[in-house]
């Protein structure tokens, strides 16, 4: 484990899986419980922590005694608000007995994309850290709906880490790490402790590892990890109801569960928010040229180099672009809409101008506001 990085960290964020906080027929209290005072000792030491919890649908189906998650929507969302209250709830009791208070906090995907908005939960977590106040995050699954659903709480706990600018993201589930097969099921298999360089194999061994009560698998635990490493954090995956697990990851920086180091250089904050957080409109192909330019020589993207547009889209909605070998590049907000960009795609920036009427722009997507993935 990355010992130096573990002493210094003074920011974290917390996910627990919802196998980890919930037991056969209602909420896991001790495990609730041990990670309430390990947590309210590593704040006595400085440290701010933040939660991103999950929990509220899977104690609201054994709160009902229903078998499985419902497929329904309104059954999901129903479930979610029976769920939430005993949940939240459950913290706010456990954290009292260390004199600390909590928070809830409920996010959508529209939150997140829109910058106001974004800023404003940023703040919001910002004046709670300060207050000594401890913000337990979910997803706002009573209002979802398919168009504003971040995804699983691993995805909405790398945003939240690249929100906040957190210093590292344990992600506690009930396995011990990404192993090259399910340990649940194959008694062989084999923890891998550290993971630099992302390979095809380690998303097929997460593959095989999925969730149960949850939405999310080992699958998602490592798309999470891709996010918050690029963005220069470094990432954690642990058994949650391991004894005292925070602690000695923070203090002793034992080799528990899978460590997933960062990338050297730490992306922008507004870069995150673009790679990361925003849903993308449409889609520009580019040609090999304009791959160029972008990728190696760090450039904008101009007309002359687009090949086609797909989507509708207005002016700074966030596009994907990929080569003419549909290999995805990265993502930009984009200074015309799609319509103008089908008509001016292939032309030099002079001929602009003559095309659309007025040129507010020669880039389609300026560097500034462009990610490389």
């Amino acid at each position: 484990m990355p010992k130096q990085r573990l002493i210094n960290a003074k920011r974290i964020v917390v996910k627990l899986g919802s196998n980890v906080i919930t037991a056969q027929n209602s909420l896991n209290l001790d495990v609730i419980q041990s990670i309430s005072r390990q947590i309210s000792e590593l704040m006595n030491r400085g440290i701010e922590v933040i939660i991103v919890s999950s929990g509220a649908m899977a104690a609201g189906i054994r709160k009902m005694g229903l078998a499985s998650r419902p497929e329904e929507i309104p059954k999901r969302q129903a479930i979610s608000a029976i769920g939430q209250t005993g949940l939240i709830n459950a913290y706010e009791k456990a954290f009292e007995q260390f004199d600390k208070k909590v928070a809830q906090i409920l996010l959508t995907s529209e939150d997140l994309n829109n910058r106001k908005r974004y800023l404003n939960a940023r703040n919001s977590l910002h004046t709670l850290i300060s207050w000594k106040v401890i913000p337990i995050i979910n997803e706002n699954d009573t209002v979802m709906v398919e168009e504003i659903k971040l995804g699983d709480n691993d995805n909405l706990a790398a945003m939240i880490t690249m929100l906040m600018d957190a210093d590292f993201l344990f992600i506690l589930t009930d396995i011990d790490g990404l192993h090259d097969k399910d340990p649940r099921i194959h008694s062989d298999a084999q923890l891998i402790s550290k993971i630099t360089t992302f390979e095809q194999k380690h998303e097929d061994y997460a593959s095989d590892s999925p969730g149960t009560l949850g939405t999310g698998g080992m699958l998602s635990k490592i798309q999470a990890a891709k996010k918050v490493t690029m963005a220069g954090i470094p990432m954690i995956v642990a058994r949650g109801d391991r004894k005292d697990i925070l602690l000695k990851l923070l203090d002793d920086c034992e080799a528990h569960g899978t460590y997933f180091a960062p990338k050297k250089e730490k992306m922008a904050s507004r870069k995150c928010w673009i790679a990361y957080t925003l849903v993308p409109k449409g889609k520009i192909t580019i040609d090999d040229g304009a791959k160029k330019a972008v990728i190696q020589n760090g450039k904008s993207l101009l007309p002359i180099g687009i090949v086609d547009v797909e989507g509708e889209f207005g002016v700074g909605a966030a596009v994907t672009f990929e080569s003419t070998r549909n290999e995805k590049i990265g993502i930009g907000l984009v200074n015309y809409s799609a319509s103008d960009i089908r008509l001016v795609k292939g032309l030099k920036t002079h001929q602009i101008k003559g095309c659309l009427g007025g040129k507010h722009y020669d880039e389609v997507i300026h560097r500034d506001n462009l990610v490389i993935l």
